[in-house]
């Protein structure tokens, strides 16, 4: 059974300042949770409607059922399982290779979006604004399908950082070079901007090599890509060289 604190505790933990104060998040759904315990994310406690999971220590595991599991779930639709984790320490930065940074990007789904886009296309490290969406938050865990296990992520002042780096800076706009045209570097960081303002002008100033993904249609009336698909794009682009 799941008791009451442990429900208010969870269900706390859908908003950021609970989750820093416990140092705490969870993951929903039994591909998110096995990549997170194959990783070196520490489990606090395992919720679960069947008998699975074995190799989780009984201790760390309690059976659930339906209506506790809908309690505690941050889905519409609950699905079978539900493990809290501790927040672990950022990492130091990986400053070398290619680099994805993130100018307040504030929607969940195109942050875990991002986050697999940079483990499907071998990027190391993502860095973050202190206005991106936490990683933690439960829809940006959902969405990035295991791979927050898989990138280092940092959340950092961006204008600091670019500032003070030696790597070649790439930002998108709409006045840039053809990325289909350009000779792209195998290192170097790469910002994506805002849903809705995209690159901020202070940040703008630091960006010595502007690119644009070009319009092919008749009209060209569409004013901007989504931030996660033109992510895709840039990638595949730097990728094939």
């Amino acid at each position: 059974m799941v008791s009451k604190n442990q429900i208010k505790l969870i269900t706390s933990l859908q908003q950021k300042k609970y989750r820093v104060a416990n140092q705490l998040f969870f993951a929903e759904g039994v591909k998110v949770i096995q990549e997170l315990l194959q990783s070196n994310f520490e489990l606090e406690h395992l919720y679960t409607l069947q008998n699975d999971f074995e190799e989780v220590e009984a201790s760390k595991r309690t059976l659930i059922n339906e209506a506790d599991l809908k309690k505690i779930s941050a889905l519409a639709t609950p699905n079978t399982c539900l493990a809290v984790f501790k927040i672990p320490v950022e990492k130091k930065i990986i400053e070398s290779g290619l680099i994805v940074a993130l100018d307040s990007v504030r929607d969940p789904g195109n942050l875990g979006t991002i986050l697999r886009l940079c483990d499907w296309f071998g990027i190391k490290q993502l860095l973050c604004s202190k206005e991106t969406v936490d990683i933690y938050n439960p829809k940006v865990v959902q969405a990035t399908m295991g791979s927050i296990a898989r990138v280092n992520v940092n959340y950092i002042d961006l204008n600091v950082f670019i500032s003070q780096s030696k790597l070649a800076v790439f930002g998108t706009f709409m006045d840039g070079e053809n990325i289909y045209k350009t000779d792209l570097p195998e290192e170097g960081i790469v910002i994506m901007g805002n849903e809705a303002n995209g690159i901020s002008k202070e940040l703008e100033k630091s960006i010595n090599n502007r690119l644009t993904i070009p319009r092919f249609g008749d009209i060209q009336k569409t004013e901007s890509l989504n931030v996660a698909t033109a992510t895709a794009i840039i990638l595949s682009e730097f990728r094939r060289g």
